[in-house]
């Protein structure tokens, strides 16, 4: 399918920072579109949303952080400004169906945006949490301490669990670092704030997808897959979990290279397991995003 392609730039107003973002949309044009959020790295999913526009939908992904009047750092992001980005799709994209695909802290915000005040049709979460969490870098002050909310609502931060400053990594100074035991023991030091800091699991009126991988060595994604999963059943509404034993953090769908090598974290999968929960998940991914899935 043949798509375009160009920048687009939203906010700020109502709350939400101003964004820049990336667009690509099947050139005859589509109803159904897509915010596509990347995790801690910042990044603007450009090829991600490439893939899907040429499925079809209308693809924009955003900087949300880190850009001119947003915070340095993934700290105390006004999440109004990804209903921006979802009002944008509606009134200037034209979409009459919404849907989020996020991938880790994108899936935290992703989860976020199921609630039914934003009024989103699907939400796909890969390698997702179960909570909001505390900061990652700098906020406005350009500090990372005191530790903060990754979010905020209405002005107001939105209930998050602390990072356990006590704990250090069992790897070697110099090498990669797995940073999943530092989540798991911040779970059970906090485990007073779980409760509050729940995400939600979207309404009747949301389709919810989560992909995870038994082999996640950034945070236990699976193990908080399972927990949302579970939440979303107990409520009696319909969600699919995709998983591979073998796969790690960084899933990669049918076109997606592989992901680059990191000198800083260890990641968990396989080229091949990654590769193969995205092919797994991918036709899941679709029929909640076009609403022709169960």
């Amino acid at each position: 399918m043949e798509i375009a392609e160009r920048t687009v730039r939203g906010g700020p107003g109502s709350g939400a920072d101003a964004w820049t973002g990336f667009l690509a949309a099947p050139v005859r044009g589509g109803d159904i579109g897509v915010l596509v959020l990347a995790g801690s790295s910042g990044r603007i999913e450009d090829e991600r949303c490439r893939l899907l526009a040429r499925e079809g939908l209308t693809a924009l992904s955003i900087r949300w952080f880190g850009g001119p009047g947003q915070p340095p750092g993934l700290c105390e992001v006004p999440l109004e400004t990804f209903a921006s980005a979802i009002r944008w799709l509606r009134t200037v994209g034209d979409a009459r169906r919404i849907g989020v695909v996020g991938t880790s802290k994108g899936a935290e915000a992703a989860l976020h945006l199921s609630a039914p005040r934003h009024g989103v049709d699907a939400v796909v979460a890969f390698s997702p949490a179960s909570v909001s969490w505390a900061n990652v870098g700098p906020g406005r002050d350009g500090r990372t301490r005191p530790q903060r909310s990754s979010w905020t609502w209405r002005g107001e931060p939105v209930p998050f669990v602390p990072y356990d400053d006590d704990w250090t990594a069992a790897e070697p100074d110099g090498g990669p670092v797995s940073v999943l035991g530092w989540y798991e023991r911040s779970l059970r030091t906090f485990a007073a704030r779980v409760p509050a800091a729940e995400l939600p699991v979207g309404g009747a009126g949301t389709a919810l997808v989560l992909v995870a991988g038994g082999d996640d060595l950034m945070w236990p994604s699976l193990r908080a897959a399972r927990g949302l999963a579970a939440r979303r059943t107990a409520a009696g509404l319909p969600v699919r979990l995709v998983t591979h034993d073998a796969a790690g953090h960084r899933v990669r769908v049918p076109g997606e290279g592989p992901a680059a090598l990191s000198g800083r974290f260890r990641y968990g999968g396989s080229h091949a397991a990654d590769a193969a929960l995205g092919a797994a998940a991918w036709p899941h991914l679709l029929d909640a995003l076009r609403g022709t899935g169960p």
